[in-house]
């Protein structure tokens, strides 16, 4: 099993492909059993992960709760013409 951190970053390099290639990314938590109780924690993680991503994409749509999971919607940077 992959440890957390480095689980992100393995996500981060494969937004940031989908990104840089013009696609737009769907970023989803998943929140199990009492985990519920600390949404606030996701929705950190979900505004950490986008500052990071910032560079190539913009928050597309904020992250929002729909029943247990938490989803976020990044898109592309416009290219300057």
């Amino acid at each position: 099993a992959m440890k957390f951190p480095e689980f992100i970053d393995y996500v981060e390099s494969v937004c940031d492909e989908f990104l840089t290639g013009g696609d737009k990314v769907k970023v989803t938590v998943r929140f199990r059993g009492r985990e519920m109780a600390h949404t606030q924690i996701g929705l950190d993680l979900l505004h950490k992960f986008a500052e990071t991503c910032s560079p190539v994409s913009t928050v597309e749509k904020e992250p929002k709760l729909e029943g247990r999971q938490m989803i976020m919607f990044l898109a592309p940077l416009k290219k300057k013409s």
